[in-house]
């Protein structure tokens, strides 16, 4: 049996933290270039550190001479990225940043395996494992440390972006250690917040006064005791923030991404990524199901994993556990879902609907546990496949 009375911590970090900036640019050029083209490949990587920003990787489209003229929109999108961020500091400002373009023409030896042709299926962007997880103990199905880390941030960029408290700036991080007691969660035993501030004559005193009233707001009633331990600001002052402050990188917070160390991890990280890539729509996938078992009422806690080849269209093995928390054997699970979703790359982007430009949106606060959009963001999200879970055991 599963330990019931634990300690667990997981941490978040803000839009304005430099790995962020650089998922959000990355993430940014994907769309541009599916708003153009729906079937686009694009595997963008983004650097930024102080007064720079460079970006590479492979795109392609199926009309190559229009290449030309999307890297001329680079330099735009990346600005707008940097300052809806916030950024205007002296060494990390959207007007002033050099921004170096190392985008080139996708791979043909990649392209050959991943292309459909002929008695060919399309075929997986490249090998690989992702898990998926979903858990009864947040009412949108996610692990409460990273889901309430997630939202802290959130809501102090919404009250930095919006004026109200103008002396926070972009670059934050979050942790929670969250309390269970017989496996559900009670409570918060220490919470750490650091914040870039804009004013030097602040002090941690005056960071936790500004920011305390937004994370007891945020986290449920009685979380916050007179034994919880905050840590605002330990370091001191913390004004320059960002790349200036320390390199970012895309792909660098896959477990903030995810779920923030609750359920494994299969390695590949998300943003820069066309759906053809598994990395990315299959990691949705698994969290689709694995929320959709949970929803069903089959099991209390699910991990899902799938895993592929390059260039192979059907997964090379579907895997499920409850966690001992299944009303449903695990093997039946297994089996149901193989009835109710083609978990082919094709079949998943078109289960989910993943060839639309939305996903810079996911770049910060969690690719899960997020409400599904009107447009099909984060349609991974949905609880659409709980009838046909239960009609397929």
């Amino acid at each position: 049996m599963s330990r019931q009375n634990y300690t667990f911590t997981s941490e978040s970090v803000s839009e304005g933290h430099p790995d962020k900036v650089c998922d959000r640019i990355s993430d940014a050029v994907l769309d541009a270039f599916l708003a153009e083209e729906p079937e686009a490949r694009v595997a963008c990587e983004t650097f930024a550190t102080t007064n720079r920003v460079v970006i590479g990787g492979e795109v392609g489209l199926s009309d190559q001479d229009k290449l030309k003229d999307y890297m001329g929109r680079i330099d735009a999108i990346t600005r707008a990225c940097i300052k809806d961020i916030g950024y205007e500091q002296d060494k990390f400002h959207h007007e002033t940043v050099e921004i170096t373009n190392l985008l080139h023409e996708q791979s043909a030896h990649i392209a050959q395996g991943v292309d459909a042709a002929g008695n060919k299926d399309e075929g997986a962007g490249d090998q690989g494992i992702m898990f998926g997880y979903a858990t009864t103990e947040t009412d949108a199905l996610m692990p409460a440390p990273i889901q309430y880390s997630h939202a802290i941030l959130r809501r102090l960029a919404e009250v930095r972006k919006d004026g109200t408290e103008p002396a926070l700036g972009p670059d934050a991080k979050s942790q929670l250690s969250v309390l269970y007691e017989n496996g559900k969660p009670v409570g918060v035993s220490s919470i750490v917040l650091s914040t870039q501030h804009l004013d030097e004559a602040l002090t941690s005193a005056d960071i936790q006064a500004i920011v305390e009233p937004y994370i007891r707001e945020v986290l449920p009633e009685g979380w916050v005791t007179d034994g919880t331990v905050w840590h605002v600001n330990p370091t001191g002052k913390f004004v320059i923030g960002g790349p200036d402050g320390d390199a970012g990188l895309t792909g660098r917070k896959i477990i903030v991404d995810t779920y923030g160390g609750a359920a494994p991890h299969g390695g590949g990280a998300f943003s820069g990524k066309d759906p053809t890539k598994v990395d990315r729509s299959a990691a949705y996938a698994a969290r689709y199901l694995a929320k959709n078992v949970v929803a069903a009422g089959m099991a209390d806690r699910c991990t899902i994993q799938l895993s592929y080849a390059i260039g192979v269209s059907q997964p090379l093995s579907v895997y499920a556990d409850t966690h001992g928390t299944g009303e449903v054997e695990p093997a039946a699970i297994e089996a149901a879902i193989a009835q109710v979703m083609d978990l082919s790359p094709r079949g998943i982007r078109t289960r989910l609907q993943l060839n639309k430009p939305i996903y810079e949106r996911t770049a910060a606060y969690g690719h899960f546990g997020r409400e599904p959009d009107a447009d099909g963001g984060f349609s991974w999200e949905k609880t659409d496949l709980v009838e046909a879970l239960k009609n397929a055991v």
